[in-house]
């Protein structure tokens, strides 16, 4: 019998496949469960159709990556900072991703989710640090992040 996976089962088929699997498997497990369905003319069409949609929406996703990459690496963007330093150049305290997304929302209109500013640690030192920015598994771009004293 022919199946339409509706979840990943291991070691028989991942989501959105079509597989030949024996026929009591099918009735008494895979589509009691709600694992899979049955694989009709209609159900393939409607499979294809959200494959198709699928694939559109997330080529629109990497192309406004693409955009927002140009915008932030184009402008020279310098996300500008303060903070309180001592003598040698050192932080009291750090400064974390989320308040460089903040203040880059807040200086050139750029709405970032702060867990794509990939920071391995926060900066703890005045001065400029290239920060990378993954926008899409594909993209990632850099801004630069200039920290002053207060």
């Amino acid at each position: 019998m022919q199946v339409i996976f509706l979840n990943d089962v291991r070691g028989k088929g991942k989501r959105g496949q079509i597989k030949n699997v024996p026929d009591g498997y099918a009735q008494n497990f895979l589509i009691k469960k709600g694992l899979a369905k049955e694989a009709t003319k209609s159900a393939i069409a409607t499979l294809k159709a959200e494959q198709k949609n699928e694939a559109a929406k997330a080529e629109e996703e990497l192309a406004e990556a693409k955009t927002t990459k140009t915008a932030l690496e184009a402008d020279a963007t310098v996300v500008e900072l303060k903070a309180k330093a001592g003598t040698d150049g050192r932080l009291f305290g750090s400064i974390p991703s989320k308040q460089i997304a903040t203040a880059l929302a807040d200086q050139y209109n750029v709405k970032l989710d702060k867990r794509k500013i990939e920071l391995p640690d926060p900066i703890r030192v005045l001065g400029y640090t290239n920060v990378p920015v993954k926008l899409h598994p594909e993209v990632t771009a850099k801004i630069r992040v200039h920290v002053i004293e207060k």
